[in-house]
């Protein structure tokens, strides 16, 4: 008798689970931004009216202390400008081309460059304006949504950990959960200061957040899928 025919195991309940698991670090970031998209595009009023609530409290806030705006424009202009981001991901890109990975540095790059790219793009085509106060304590240029500050913190922040963890200095280190700290604080603070500063509108921030977590999630997993997740020169395998 002809032995049965069993289906591929790429088919079966197990890999298709592994399947839906290994993309939801892209797919859950790919939905939520796409639905807050398409709520900033078609104005959706409650969303309007939140935005609007939120950012004259805080605005009425940085108005009534100016010490703490001058601190606040600090931390948003110097220390988690999207530029400072850029540098500190421009030296790992530098130290891995000496390293002799020259497909992760180049992929680095991209990433960051692409962050930039989507949240230009998407600043033209939704054109949303910057919230505008009679009385502003800070300025801004270019369209409001998604926030590039917020975004490229993401980006960036992703990045270095990622490159952490790849290079030996995982969840597990020390030094891993000091930068995983350093940057959570970044990501939600330079958001925070562009809604003190009243440059942006609250869901401006979110889309730059989950914009983020989507071109890092992405490049991620084609860099993971290209190189085979292979470890940096140096990490033994376990």
């Amino acid at each position: 008798m002809p032995s049965p025919v069993h289906p591929p195991a790429t088919h079966s309940p197990a890999a298709r689970a592994t399947a839906v698991r290994s993309a939801l670090p892209v797919l859950l970031p790919a939905l939520f931004s796409g639905v807050l998209l398409a709520l900033v595009a078609v104005e959706w009023g409650p969303l309007i009216s939140f935005d609007r609530s939120v950012a004259e409290d805080l605005h009425t806030s940085a108005v009534r202390h100016p010490a703490a705006t001058r601190t606040t424009r600090v931390l948003s202009d110097w220390v988690w400008d999207p530029w400072t981001l850029r540098a500190l991901v421009a030296g790992a890109v530098v130290w891995l081309w000496w390293q002799g990975e020259r497909l992760l540095a180049v992929w680095a790059a991209g990433v960051m460059a692409a962050g930039a790219v989507v949240q230009q793009v998407l600043k033209a085509l939704v054109g949303r304006e910057r919230p505008h106060w009679p009385d502003p304590v800070d300025t801004a240029h270019f369209a409001a949504y998604p926030s590039g500050h917020a975004m490229t913190a993401v980006v960036g922040c992703g990045l270095l950990l990622w490159l952490l963890a790849r290079h030996g200095r995982g969840p597990g280190s020390r030094a891993w959960r000091v930068a995983a700290v350093l940057s959570a604080l970044s990501a939600a603070g330079v958001g925070l200061t562009r809604l003190y500063l009243g440059v942006h509108w609250p869901s401006d921030v979110l889309g730059g957040w989950l914009l983020g977590a989507l071109v890092l999630a992405a490049g991620i997993s084609w860099y993971e899928r290209r190189a085979g997740g292979r470890p940096g020169p140096g990490v033994r395998e376990t």
